[in-house]
């Protein structure tokens, strides 16, 4: 948990006796329901999860394009204003904006992308000051669990969809699956919010892998920032670990597999959550970036397409290719669906300026979005929770820009087609 920023939040304060001083000295505006409706957005634009936040302004663009008229809520047309902040990849700071946006702000609703580094603290910021919040971009365990969340008791404001480490790790075993190995899988696990989830000994790799016949060789956690894996590399050596998984930033990763390769480690596979999501990270590898694979949250043959802008997948993907000349990257899908969420929720809401009935249609969302349907009541305990489908990915060299992603698994989303067979890492 993050340290508390907000103080106690503005309707607490107005059941007491400071409601009618108040009313009485700041008369409200006949027309105050008529002011904007301000949507908050915190991602990490800067520092080391910076990729995360790599089509923020091309989404953003076409988000305001959408809405550009308004939007019908409430039972009248309201203007919607996005206010941006970068979480600048530190949890301390995304705190900060997030208490600025409540506070000085003001805003109605709250969207957040992009790991627990960033999520959680805003999370925690509006669950506190009972702002209804939608977040995504970060296992639904290492927010929910991480924030300190139980099946029994989860949280009131704040609410989340992405993939779980159960999908996760299904999916990467269905890619294994699909090789002739020893079944023994070396884990590099950092010591941060998505780390502790993945090496959680119930709901991360160490309880699940067994269960799927893999073997886990976990030789302890390490720094994000590190630049000596040799005592991993050693380990891993040792067991004779023929399959590598983990989650790491991207700049952790290349070290870490540069290195590797250095020291005489050929795994058959290399399947990484977080770092081998990006063609921006991955490209920087060159060469040793072919065959290593990755769940992929979406991708333009994704069957779904956004309510609020009316682009599919495959449109998504080319505009942003004819707007940056670069390859689609999974952040424009699901910095596409949060706003999807957000929007629907302050247009479904009775009251839009009211934070309850916000987060009553917060609570109530079932749409489809770019990264698939969202329904926070199906989830693992009926309410914060909506679990996003998967499919796993392989990077290959060519296409037209220097590498590009074969899908070599699609167990749990057959109607995103296969596109390659799995390559051997040690046939490259």
């Amino acid at each position: 948990m993050t340290n508390k920023l907000i103080q106690p939040n503005r309707r607490t304060l107005l059941k007491g006796g400071l409601a009618a001083t108040a009313a009485s000295a700041f008369p409200l505006p006949l027309y105050a329901q008529d002011r904007p409706l301000k949507v908050g957005y915190v991602s990490p634009q800067t520092g080391p999860l910076a990729v995360f936040g790599e089509t923020d302004n091309f989404i953003l663009d076409g988000v305001r394009k959408a809405l550009a008229g308004g939007i019908q809520a409430g039972g009248r047309t309201r203007e919607v204003e996005i206010i941006v902040k970068d979480s600048q990849s530190s949890s301390s700071r995304a705190a900060s904006v997030a208490a600025e946006l409540i506070e000085s702000d003001g805003v109605n609703l709250m969207l957040v992308t992009a790991t627990p580094d960033t999520t959680n603290p805003v999370a925690d910021q509006c669950e506190l000051a009972e702002i209804p919040c939608a977040s995504t971009a970060a296992p639904w365990e290492a927010w929910y669990f991480g924030r300190g969340g139980t099946p029994d008791a989860g949280f009131d404001y704040t609410y989340h969809f992405f993939f779980g480490l159960a999908e996760a790790l299904n999916t990467y075993a269905a890619m294994w699956n699909r090789l002739d190995s020893n079944k023994v899988v070396g884990g590099l696990f950092p010591n941060d919010a998505d780390g502790a989830a993945w090496a959680d000994p119930k709901v991360g790799a160490p309880g699940l892998l067994p269960g799927l016949g893999y073997d886990l060789i976990n030789p302890g956690t390490f720094q994000n920032g590190t630049d000596n894996f040799t005592a991993h590399i050693s380990a891993f050596n040792e067991a004779e670990a023929e399959i590598l998984t983990g989650v790491l930033n991207p700049p952790d990763w290349n070290t870490f597999w540069r290195q590797a390769r250095q020291q005489g480690l050929r795994p058959k596979a290399a399947t990484i959550g977080k770092a081998l999501v990006f063609p921006a990270a991955v490209q920087t590898l060159g060469d040793l970036a072919d065959g290593l694979t990755m769940e992929i949250v979406w991708a333009p043959n994704f069957p779904f397409a956004s309510g609020l802008t009316g682009r599919s997948s495959a449109q998504l993907a080319a505009d942003w290719t004819a707007a940056s000349g670069k390859a689609w990257t999974p952040p424009l899908g699901w910095t596409q669906a949060i706003f999807d969420v957000g929007i629907n929720a302050l247009a479904t809401a009775s009251d839009p300026d009211d934070a309850e009935s916000v987060n009553a249609a917060l609570a109530a969302t079932d749409i489809v979005t770019t990264m698939g349907p969202v329904n926070f009541s199906k989830g693992p305990f009926g309410r914060n929770v909506s679990i996003t489908p998967l499919v796993g990915g392989q990077w290959a060299m060519g296409g037209d820009h220097g590498i590009k992603v074969d899908i070599v698994a699609n167990d749990f989303l057959p109607d995103v087609p296969l596109t390659a067979d799995l390559r051997n890492l040690r046939d490259i």
